[in-house]
């Protein structure tokens, strides 16, 4: 009879996103995983997360320390280093979760790196619905694909881009274009809103004929994501309305969401013969 075993995670980035997923490891998913490490470059974050877990043994100062004392590494990080975190989980046969979908583009080795490896690099399906169907129009042929993102004025603040561009938020009266071009121009401009561009991107694999539009207005409370997409299938429109992440204004809650639901579906699948 086969047994369900427990894997032990680590997470590294304690911000909104790693924080609010520590605490629903620890609540919600305590019968497939467990947490074992959590690392953040400031180590006050982390303290805190584990304090608010009751858990101070989990505080790891250093990348290596959290990769040796965990299975399975969620990457919570959205920076500069994102790949090289995750290229280091992988070299060490770590599975890893990354949240930070937009810094995958173009990162066909470290997926070969994952295969080479016998291990996980897993992509959430974030703040939109049908990338199932997106997956199977790709076998087809995709023709023409569009993502209009809309989100509050809070969610691009202290945003470089914008300020470069001499854009002021607080002075919008109206629903303003943002953005408006190629997947991997948005990501860049956009490091901490567009996540969901990237995932369209790789689950068309056709990134070079995504049109990403991002606008905001001072009347938006939710981030509306609408997906439009022509090819051989068919076609196919999707609008997925989301509520901010209560701990983030720049995140939907969908996309923390289906990090926990892509965790939970791997733990689940782990199985050990007795």
């Amino acid at each position: 009879m086969a047994r369900a075993i427990r894997i032990n995670i680590g997470i590294a980035g304690c911000g909104a996103i790693g924080s609010r997923m520590a605490k629903s490891i620890q609540q919600d998913l305590s019968a497939q995983c467990r947490l074992t490490g959590i690392f953040d470059i400031d180590i006050g974050k982390a303290e805190r997360l584990a304090k608010s877990l009751h858990r101070k043994e989990i505080v790891m100062r250093s990348m290596t320390g959290l990769i040796k004392n965990c299975d399975f590494m969620i990457e919570a990080v959205n920076a500069e280093d994102t790949r090289p975190l995750i290229r280091q989980a992988l070299n060490a046969k770590r599975s890893v979760l990354s949240m930070s979908v937009g810094k995958l583009l173009n990162s066909s080795d470290l997926f070969a790196l994952a295969q080479k490896n016998r291990c996980h690099l897993l992509l959430p399906s974030g703040a939109i619905a049908g990338i199932d169907a997106v997956k199977a129009a790709s076998l087809a042929g995709i023709d023409r694909i569009t993502l209009t993102s809309r989100k509050p004025l809070s969610a691009f603040s202290e945003n470089p881009y914008l300020a470069q561009k001499g854009i002021v938020l607080s002075e919008m009266e109206k629903e303003t274009v943002l953005f408006e071009g190629h997947v991997s121009d948005a990501c860049r401009h956009f490091p901490k809103n567009i996540n969901v561009a990237a995932t369209l991107a790789l689950a068309s694999r056709c990134p070079r004929k995504l049109i990403v539009r991002i606008v905001t207005s001072p009347e938006y409370t939710t981030n509306i994501h609408e997906v439009e997409l022509e090819g051989k299938f068919g076609r196919i429109k999707t609008q997925t309305d989301n509520l901010v992440c209560p701990d983030n204004p720049k995140t939907s809650y969908l996309a923390v969401l289906s990090g926990l639901q892509t965790l939970k579906q791997h733990c689940s699948g782990v199985l050990v013969g007795t």
